[in-house]
């Protein structure tokens, strides 16, 4: 497959050494910017695979530089930040970022959530997902990408449609968060991660189902998830 392009917008030019070094050697195409009001154009250009994004720059900050990028930009956002702040980490997933990590961090974490990402856009070597499958008026059409309900199609983001495609395929089970997160995103559940609790509430919106008693996605409190399989 081609070279995978990684445009990089951070401030911290030691760390964007690294960062560049260590995916490089990887075989990915490392661009760099240190200012926010810089990295618009220039990642609308260019239209990298994946954008790895500092919240805290110079000209504009990661979450204005991804307000701007986001009608004009199809690729996976990675946003890193040396904020161990939930509002910080909920703020930039609900704008619809698909991942953060907190600095510091080593290389060989970041790499495997570029690679995640990766995965989730249909980017990476791995064998194509089967056509699709059908739960009641739920389909699911793994190789289009698409999600309909009672005919009507329904927009999902990328990582929406992950974590939709992981649960029905295991419906009937209940699935842990520490599950879902190493599925979808290559990592382990640390007990404070919202990452999945936010993707399941906006998928019960979408998805028609009532967020004060979910029928179709229940939470299992204490366990995780379970997608019933006889709700649609």
């Amino acid at each position: 497959m081609a070279q995978k392009h990684i445009f990089l917008v951070e401030d911290d030019q030691r760390l964007a050494d690294l960062v560049q070094e260590y995916m490089e050697k990887q075989g990915f195409l490392v661009s760099h910017e240190v200012r926010g009001d810089l990295a618009v154009d220039r990642i609308v250009k260019a239209q990298p695979d994946i954008v790895i994004l500092d919240l805290m720059l110079p000209g504009l900050d990661g979450l204005e530089v991804y307000k701007m990028i986001q009608p004009h930009f199809k690729g996976g956002v990675l946003m890193l930040t040396a904020r161990d702040d939930d509002i910080d980490q909920i703020l930039g997933l609900e704008l619809g970022a698909d991942d953060y990590v907190i600095k510091p961090v080593q290389p060989r974490v970041l790499l495997a959530r570029i690679h995640a990402l990766l995965r989730r856009y249909g980017l990476s070597d791995e064998t194509p997902a089967k056509q699709g499958f059908q739960l009641g008026d739920l389909y699911i059409n793994q190789a289009a990408r698409q999600v309909t309900l009672s005919g009507s199609e329904i927009d999902l983001s990328t990582n929406e449609f992950e974590l939709l495609c992981f649960l029905a395929n295991h419906a009937g089970k209940v699935i842990s968060r520490d599950q879902i997160l190493h599925a979808v995103r290559g990592i382990e559940y640390d007990g404070l991660d919202r990452w999945v609790d936010i993707r399941i509430s906006r998928l019960r919106k979408k998805l028609n189902d009532s967020s004060e008693h979910p029928q179709k996605i229940k939470t299992i409190w204490g366990k995780g998830y379970l997608f019933v399989k006889d709700a649609w």
